[in-house]
């Protein structure tokens, strides 16, 4: 970046009365080759003292919410707010303190070098004593998944300990209500947004994870949050592919029963089942084949409609 840019590290938060003033005494409220460090608050419906405290701590900026609206929504706002405040670079860490805040200028520095828009905090989760064998094996399998689906290297796609140039943050969208954390790397992936990692080692454990009651059902979420989002970004290829395995399926049956009337030199009875089963693919294929192609339709229509709303956000937030 030629000028000193702008920097506005947000922080999500939910009942962190306890937690935050940790948070906060970690961030370096100045940096190196910046010009200025602003610190802001999404409250997402606090019950305990979380807007109080941030108050009497000098935090810059306080939105609060009346009631929860959930991780993806608060940090969507908190996007669009650093957008409006003139952030030229948005850093996103967590109201626990789980993350070491004191690593920021690390965390923002391809940015700064102007190499790359998206940073991700590596947790290098195969080290954290807190994290259990099985956890460990589905946080790296989850990573290598996402990976897969947006063409990244990111080691730890979980990782929310993020930060964004303005330019990336233009161009961000979020539509799933878990978290943001895999949707926008498999965005950024499609939009060729460049991306890359910086290794970090957390905090100690302050409290357990709010997004999920157990590990299975971070796994479920987690999963339908990257099955969602590279189909909604990669539609006619998931459904273009399956569809044809269906019907290379379906074909078979009838490939059998052709070489067995050759063989047999006549009608060979007995295979109606298989007939039916193979048509029913055939069928099912080809339905699929065909919502492939609606479906990448559809996926040029939002292409162009995020280009609009990423003219309008550029028109909006101008400095």
């Amino acid at each position: 970046m030629k000028k000193r840019p702008k920097c506005i590290i947000q922080i999500p938060c939910y009942n962190e009365e306890t937690t935050l003033p940790m948070v906060l005494g970690t961030i370096p409220r100045q940096i190196k080759g910046v010009k200025s460090v602003e610190i802001m608050i999404i409250d997402d419906g606090s019950s305990d003292r979380t807007v109080e405290v941030a108050g009497e701590l000098g935090v810059d900026h306080i939105i609060q919410h009346k009631q929860n609206k959930g991780l993806a929504t608060t940090f969507a706002e908190g996007i669009r707010a650093a957008l409006e405040l003139g952030a030229d670079i948005i850093v996103n860490t967590d109201g626990d303190n789980q993350y070491p805040q004191e690593r920021i200028p690390d965390l923002i520095q391809p940015i700064m070098d102007g190499s790359h828009d998206i940073v991700v905090a590596d947790r290098q989760t195969g080290k954290i004593d807190e994290f259990g064998p099985l956890k460990k094996f589905l946080q790296k399998t989850g990573s290598w998944v996402v990976n897969k689906a947006a063409g990244t290297k990111i080691p730890d796609a979980a990782s929310g300990f993020r930060a964004y140039s303005r330019d990336a943050a233009f161009k961000m969208n979020v539509v799933t209500d878990f978290s943001y954390c895999t949707e926008t790397i498999v965005y950024a992936g499609r939009k060729n947004i460049p991306i890359t990692s910086v290794a970090v080692t957390t905090n100690a454990k302050t409290r357990e994870s709010r997004l999920f009651k157990n590990i299975w059902q971070h796994v479920f979420k987690s999963a339908s949050a990257i099955i969602r989002s590279y189909a909604m970004h990669r539609a006619y290829s998931v459904f273009l592919r399956l569809g044809a395995l269906l019907a290379i399926l379906g074909v078979l049956p009838f490939i059998r029963y052709i070489v067995l009337i050759i063989i047999e030199g006549g009608l060979v009875s007995g295979h109606l089942q298989s007939l039916i089963g193979g048509g029913v693919l055939l069928l099912v294929g080809f339905l699929l084949i065909v919502v492939g192609i609606l479906a990448d339709l559809i996926a040029v229509n939002r292409t162009l409609h995020e280009e609009s709303l990423e003219h309008l956000r550029r028109m909006r937030y101008q400095k």
